[in-house]
């Protein structure tokens, strides 16, 4: 799959997440049980969400950890804290981003295509990415995902 990298201005957004520290091998078997904790909490506090879609932020550059991950949801008005689910953002950044629109198993390729095209454009990054994943379409259930790596 051929990407298109642009680079974005990306404004703060409130987030739900749940944080974690990880590695690449735990994680496919971990965010989903990060996420269900998310939307259990949404469910239980009306109000904090009225749009917002799912998340996932990666810090990278973490001593001794592999990834540092928060998995979440946009949400649309500030909370308190509630067990391990915790007020968080997305960044506002200049940031290097394409559109994943291939299956969830392969979006890799996506995060490789935008450090590439950093590397070709001499654009450091920050260690610090996210996803936002799109409405599914409801008669196929495909879902589009953007995936944002922040410039330094």
């Amino acid at each position: 799959m051929a990407y298109r990298v642009t680079i974005e201005r990306t404004t703060e957004c409130p987030t739900a997440v749940v944080k974690a520290n990880t590695t690449w091998r735990e994680f496919p078997t971990l965010w989903r049980t990060l996420l269900d904790e998310v939307w259990a909490f949404l469910r239980a506090t009306p109000g904090v969400r009225t749009d917002g879609h799912n998340v996932m932020l990666y810090r990278h550059n973490v001593p001794e950890v592999e990834v540092a991950v928060e998995v979440g949801v946009q949400v649309s008005k500030s909370f308190q804290a509630t067990g391990r689910v915790v007020p968080s953002t997305l960044p506002a950044a200049e940031a290097a981003a394409t559109v994943h629109a291939g299956t969830p198993a392969d979006i890799g390729a996506a995060h490789s295509a935008v450090r590439a095209w950093c590397s070709e454009q001499r654009r450091e990054v920050t260690g610090v990415s996210w996803e936002i994943y799109g409405d599914p379409d409801p008669q196929t259930g495909h879902f589009d995902v953007a995936v944002y790596w922040q410039l330094a």
